[in-house]
C-alpha cells in the first residue's frame, strides 16, 4: 500500500471517529471550507475537520500528530494573518461550535469557541447584557479573546480578556483542562493575551455587564482642512474623560452608501457605556465646541446595530494587510504624520484607526496579563481592506511605509490581533522567538515560553504568532 492509500485509509478512520465533517481536496465544499477572511491568503490544506463537538478536537489533533501534519486552528476565521488555514496540513474548524449560554442571574456568559461577536451580541442583548469585545461583528471570539480584545467598551470595562472568568481547553495530547484565577492559574494568565499557543480552547466564560436598551453612540465627520485642529482638540479632550466614553478616530474614504462623498474623511466615533446620558452628552459637547464637525450622526441605537456598523468594510474574501503600534500621546509630530498619511489615502481600500485607551484598561496591572502595554494612551491600527489583487503591492507599500514612519514616534507596543502575516509558516524558532519578544517583552516572553513547554512542548500549534517552547529556544 503506497502512502496515498495509507492517508486515504487514515482519513476514512478519522471520519468514523468524529461527529463532524472531514473534507479533502476534490470533494464538494472543499474550496469554501479552506477559505479564510483574508483573500490574500490562499492555501490548500490536506484536510479540513469541521468539529461538531469538543470530542472531535482530540481526534483531529491525534491524527495530525501521528502524521506530523501542521495544524491550523480556526474559530471565526477573521484573523488578518490567515492563521486559520495551511498548505498540506490539517485545518481544525471550530465554526460549528458556536453555542452561547447566558446566565442573567450571575451576569455570566459561556461561549463556545466558534462563536462570533455578532452571535454573542444577539444572545446577550435580550437580557440587557453585553460582553466587551471588538468592533466588527463577524470577528471570532476565540482569536479576539486569546489576543486581548480591544473594542468599543475598552475604557469602561477593559479588554475582552479582562472580563474572562474561565476557559476550557483541549491540549495537543487530548487532555481537557480548565483554567481560571483559582485553577491552572498560570495557564489562565497565558491565555489572556498569549494567543492560541497552548491548546485548542473549546469555551470561554465571561463576566457580562448591563446594557442600556439603546447605546448612546455616533460619529463626528471632519474634512481634511479641519483634521489638524480636530486632532489637537481631541488630544486635549481625552486627558480627562469618564471611563464610560470610548472613542476611535478613523481615517478612510467612506463606502459610497455612507453618503459622505469620495474624499478622505476623519470620523470621530464614540460609544457611551451606561444609561446616564447627561454626563456623556456634556463630554461630547466639549469636543463639539473645541472642534466643530462638518457633519455628525449622533443617536442612541441598539448595541447590535452599532457593533455591526463597520462590517461592510471587512467582508469575507477582502484582501487585508495590517500593522499597528501603541502611542503614549498625540503630539505635533504624530498629528503631522496622521494628517499627511490620511490625505494620501485617496482610494477606497485602506484606513487607519486611533483607539483611545486608559480608563479601566489602564488600571489593570501590567503583569496581570500578557497584553503588551497597559500604559498606552492610544493604539494605532493601519489596515487594508481592498478587493482587487492588482492593488496588493500599492496598498501593502502604503501600510508598510506609514508604519515605518510612525515607528519612532510610537511607544513600541504590538497587538497580535492587529498584526498581518510577516513571516512564512515555516519560519525558524529564532525568528519566532524574536518576534514574540518584540510583542511581549523579555520577561513575559520567558513566562509564556515556559507555559508553551508545559502544554505544547513539540510546538504542534505553531501556526499563530508563535511562542516557541522554552526547551527549543537557544540563547
Amino acid at each position: 500500500m503506497n502512502s496515498a492509500d495509507g492517508f486515504t485509509r487514515a482519513v476514512a478512520d478519522l471520519r468514523q471517529a468524529v461527529a463532524g465533517r472531514v473534507i479533502v481536496p476534490g470533494e464538494a465544499g472543499y474550496d469554501e471550507a479552506r477559505r479564510v477572511w483574508n483573500g490574500m491568503i490562499d492555501r490548500r490544506p490536506a484536510l479540513v475537520v469541521q468539529a461538531a463537538h469538543a470530542d472531535d478536537i482530540a481526534a483531529a489533533l491525534r491524527f495530525a500528530r501521528e502524521r506530523q501534519l501542521p495544524v491550523a486552528v480556526r474559530g471565526g476565521g477573521h484573523n488578518v494573518a490567515g492563521n486559520g488555514t495551511v498548505n498540506d496540513g490539517l485545518v481544525l474548524d471550530l465554526g460549528a461550535l458556536n453555542r452561547v449560554q447566558v446566565l442573567p442571574g450571575t451576569r455570566t456568559v459561556r461561549v463556545q469557541a466558534g462563536a462570533t461577536i455578532g452571535i454573542i451580541d444577539a444572545a446577550t442583548e435580550p437580557f440587557g447584557l453585553f460582553v466587551p469585545s471588538g468592533v466588527v461583528s463577524s470577528t471570532g471570539i476565540a482569536g479576539l479573546t486569546l489576543g486581548g480584545g480591544i473594542g468599543w467598551m475598552t475604557r469602561a470595562h477593559g479588554l475582552t480578556v479582562d472580563n474572562l472568568l474561565e476557559v476550557e481547553m483541549v491540549t495537543v495530547h487530548g487532555r481537557v483542562v480548565h483554567a481560571s484565577a483559582t485553577e491552572n492559574a498560570e495557564l489562565f494568565w497565558g491565555l489572556r493575551g498569549g494567543g492560541g499557543n497552548f491548546g485548542v480552547v473549546t469555551s470561554f466564560t465571561f463576566q457580562a455587564h448591563p446594557l442600556p436598551p439603546e447605546v448612546f453612540s455616533g460619529n463626528f465627520v471632519y474634512g481634511q482642512e479641519h483634521w489638524g485642529d480636530a486632532l489637537r482638540a481631541y488630544a486635549s479632550w481625552t486627558h480627562d474623560l469618564p471611563d464610560a466614553l470610548t472613542s476611535i478616530m478613523s481615517f478612510l474614504v467612506p463606502p459610497h452608501d455612507w453618503g459622505l462623498g469620495d474624499d478622505p474623511r476623519m470620523l470621530f466615533g464614540f460609544a457611551w457605556a451606561t444609561p446616564f446620558l447627561e454626563e456623556g452628552a456634556r463630554a461630547l459637547d466639549e469636543l463639539r465646541r473645541a472642534a466643530p464637525p462638518d457633519a455628525e450622526i449622533v443617536e442612541p441605537v441598539k448595541w447590535t446595530t452599532w457593533q455591526s456598523a463597520a462590517d461592510e468594510l471587512f467582508p469575507k474574501g477582502v484582501r487585508g494587510y495590517w500593522k499597528n503600534t501603541s502611542l503614549d500621546h498625540l503630539d505635533e509630530d504624530v498629528i503631522d504624520v496622521l494628517v499627511r498619511r490620511g490625505a494620501e489615502q485617496t482610494w477606497r481600500g485602506t484606513g487607519f484607526d486611533v483607539h483611545h485607551l486608559g480608563g479601566a484598561f489602564g488600571r489593570v496591572p501590567e503583569s496581570a496579563t500578557p497584553f503588551p502595554s497597559r500604559t498606552a494612551q492610544f493604539w494605532l491600527n493601519i489596515y487594508g481592506f481592498w478587493a482587487d489583487a492588482g492593488d496588493d503591492a500599492e496598498r501593502i507599500r502604503f501600510v508598510r511605509n506609514f508604519a515605518a514612519e510612525m515607528a519612532p514616534l510610537g511607544s513600541g507596543g504590538l497587538y497580535v490581533n492587529f498584526m498581518g502575516e510577516e513571516r512564512g509558516t515555516d519560519a525558524g524558532v529564532q525568528d519566532a522567538r524574536e518576534q514574540a519578544i518584540a510583542v511581549y517583552g523579555q520577561r513575559k516572553f520567558e513566562r509564556l515560553s515556559a507555559l508553551k513547554r508545559e502544554y505544547d512542548p513539540e510546538n504542534v500549534l505553531r501556526l499563530n504568532h508563535n511562542i516557541p517552547p522554552a526547551s527549543t529556544v537557544t540563547t
